[in-house]
C-alpha cells in the first residue's frame, strides 16, 4: 500500500533516514541470537546433575560488525528531519537500536549482557511481582482434555496452515531444536519457527495461532505494507505492547486459561530472580521446589530468563497484557497497535502520520479482536484487579 510520490517528496529527509536505518538493521533481530544452540544437550546434563550444575549455553556467532553498525547509526543526520515530533521519534529509534546491538554483542557474557538487557527491557517492579503473586495464589483449574499434549509438530504445522487460510499472507514454517519457546515468529524472514520435538495440546495450538499468527504475523505483514520501514523494523519499546497484544488475542479468542496466566506470572518471578542475583539452579529451585512447578515447565521458564546471561524481557508479557486489556476496555481502538511493530506510547505518532498521509491503514486485521469470546469470569476478575 505505497503512499503517493508527492508525500515522499514533501518529506525527503524523513524517508531517507528511514531507508538508511532499514538497510542498517536487517541483521539485528535479537531473537535470532539469544536462543542457545545446545538447549537439549544442556537440559539432559542439568537433569542428570539432579539440578545442581548450571548449564553452559552456547550461542550462534553474530554475523555483523557491531562497532561499525553503531557508528553508522549515530552518523544519521536526524536534524535534517524538519518535523519536531518525527525528528525526536527517530532519535529515540536510534538509541533503541543501539541498545539492541549492545545486547546482541554481549550475549553469553554474563553480567555485561544482563546490564544491557536491563537498559533495553527494564526489570519487574515490586508492583509487577505483587501482581504475579496475586495470580499464583489462585487455585489451579481442573485439567481438561484440551490441555493434554498429544499433537506432533507436523500436526501443529497443519493446524497453523489451516488457521492461516483466513489471511492471505504467506509465511514460511521451519522446525528447530534451538528455540526456547514452543513457537516463535522471525519478523525479518516472515517465518514461523516450531520446536521440533514438542508435543502440543489442543489449547496450546489455539493459543499459538492467535498469538503468533493473529498478532505477530499480522503486525509483521502490516508493517511490510507501510512505506515507512520503521513499522516493520519496530518502534522503540514495542516488545511490551506487541506481547501484550498477542496474549490479549488469546484472551479475546477464548483460549487464555488460568494455567497460561500463571505461566506469565512465573516468568515475572524468574525475571525478578535475576535482580536478586540468582543462578540458573536458584531460579529453577524457586519454580520447581518452592512453587511446585513440574520440571519441564520450570526448566523452560528458567532457560528463558537466564539465556544470554540474564534476559529480563519475559516479565513484559504480563505488564503488556494488563495495559492492552485496560486500553481496550477504555473503548480505545486497537487498530493503531496493529499497523506494525508499534508501541502504546507512540500511538499518537501513528495517528499523526496517518492524518498526514505518511502511513496507511491496516492491510490485515486480527479476527479475534472483532468479538470478545472469553467466558472465564475468573480471568476478568484477575485482570481487572491487577495493579
Amino acid at each position: 500500500m505505497a503512499i503517493a510520490e508527492e508525500i515522499i517528496q514533501q518529506h525527503p529527509n524523513l524517508f531517507k533516514i528511514d531507508f538508511n536505518l532499514n538497510k542498517l538493521v536487517q541483521k539485528i533481530e535479537l531473537l535470532n541470537y539469544i536462543n542457545p544452540i545446545n538447549i537439549e544437550a544442556e537440559k539432559r546434563n542439568f537433569f542428570a546433575s539432579k539440578y545442581n550444575v548450571n548449564p553452559n549455553f552456547k550461542y550462534r556467532k553474530i554475523d555483523f560488525n557491531a562497532h561499525t553498525l553503531q557508528q553508522q547509526l549515530f552518523t544519521q543526520d536526524i536534524d535534517a528531519i524538519k518535523d519536531d515530533v518525527s525528528r525526536n521519534f527517530y532519535r529515540d529509534v536510534i538509541y533503541d537500536y543501539s541498545g539492541v546491538i549492545q545486547c546482541i554483542e554481549t550475549i553469553g557474557k554474563g553480567q555485561k549482557f544482563y546490564y544491557n538487557a536491563l537498559k533495553s527491557f527494564g526489570t519487574p517492579t515490586d508492583k509487577d511481582v505483587e501482581n504475579a503473586r496475586f495470580i499464583l495464589h489462585f487455585k489451579d483449574e481442573e485439567y481438561d482434555s484440551e490441555m493434554f499434549p498429544v499433537f506432533s509438530v507436523d500436526e501443529a504445522a497443519n493446524y497453523f496452515d489451516e488457521f492461516n487460510k483466513r489471511y492471505n499472507f504467506k509465511f514460511n514454517v521451519k522446525l528447530s531444536t534451538k528455540i526456547s519457546a514452543a513457537a516463535m515468529v522471525q519478523n525479518n524472514t516472515q517465518t514461523l519457527i516450531l520446536k521440533k520435538n514438542h508435543r502440543f495440546s489442543a489449547n496450546q495450538l489455539k493459543v499459538l495461532a492467535n498469538h503468533e499468527i493473529g498478532v505477530h504475523m499480522v503486525t509483521t505483514f502490516n508493517g511490510l505494507s507501510q512505506s515507512l520501514k520503521i513499522f516493520h523494523n519496530g518502534f522503540p519499546n514495542n516488545v511490551e505492547t506487541q506481547e501484550g497484544l498477542a496474549v490479549f488475542s488469546e484472551y479475546m479468542s477464548g483460549c487464555l486459561t488460568l494455567h497460561r496466566l500463571k505461566e506469565l506470572a512465573y516468568r515475572v518471578m524468574a525475571a525478578d530472580s535475576l535482580r536478586k542475583g540468582f543462578s540458573f539452579c536458584d531460579t529453577f529451585d524457586l519454580l520447581h521446589n518452592q512453587y511446585k512447578l513440574n520440571r519441564e515447565e520450570a526448566y523452560n521458564i528458567t532457560l528463558r530468563a537466564h539465556r544470554g546471561g540474564g534476559f529480563t524481557k519475559d516479565y513484559m508479557y504480563l505488564t503488556g497484557l494488563k495495559k492492552v486489556y485496560d486500553y481496550f476496555f477504555n473503548k480505545e481502538s486497537l487498530n493503531p497497535l496493529l499497523t506494525g511493530k508499534v508501541s502504546l506510547e507512540h500511538t499518537s505518532i501513528v495517528k499523526k502520520w496517518q492524518e498526514e498521509g505518511l502511513a496507511a491503514g491496516n492491510t490485515y486485521t486480527n479476527f479475534a479482536f472483532e468479538r470478545n469470546n472469553n467466558q472465564n469470569e475468573k480471568l476478568d476478575f484477575i485482570l481487572k484487579n491487577l495493579k
